[in-house]
């Protein structure tokens, strides 16, 4: 029993042509045209920030305290030192201050 060769006959084979590219600008139109939204994001503008203070100071403070607070109290915290123009050790011993002559002085 033989067997036909399946490459024997190849000649109805031929290689598919080449698409032509397409240009991305008329890609874009396209879209545009049939309402597809645009994959590139939205340029938003840029409003400049102004940049952000340094916190570090060079002190003789080396112990650290950590105290947990409301978002508001940490935020008026930093607003005070700010505000100051001092570091949040420097406020605290102002505070602590304060507050040790307001309990001393009679009611």
């Amino acid at each position: 029993m033989t067997r036909a060769n399946p490459f024997d006959d190849l000649g109805d084979f031929a290689p598919k042509a080449q698409a032509k590219p397409v240009e991305a600008q008329q890609i874009e139109r396209i879209a545009a045209e049939m309402g597809f939204p645009s994959r590139q994001p939205a340029t938003a503008p840029a409003h400049p920030r102004k940049p952000q203070a340094r916190r570090r100071y060079t002190t003789g403070r080396n112990q650290q305290l950590n105290v947990k607070a409301t978002a508001e109290t940490v935020a008026r915290f930093y607003r005070l030192a700010d505000q100051q123009g001092v570091p949040l050790g420097e406020l605290l011993e102002q505070a602590l201050q304060a507050l040790e002559k307001t309990i001393q002085q009679p009611a």
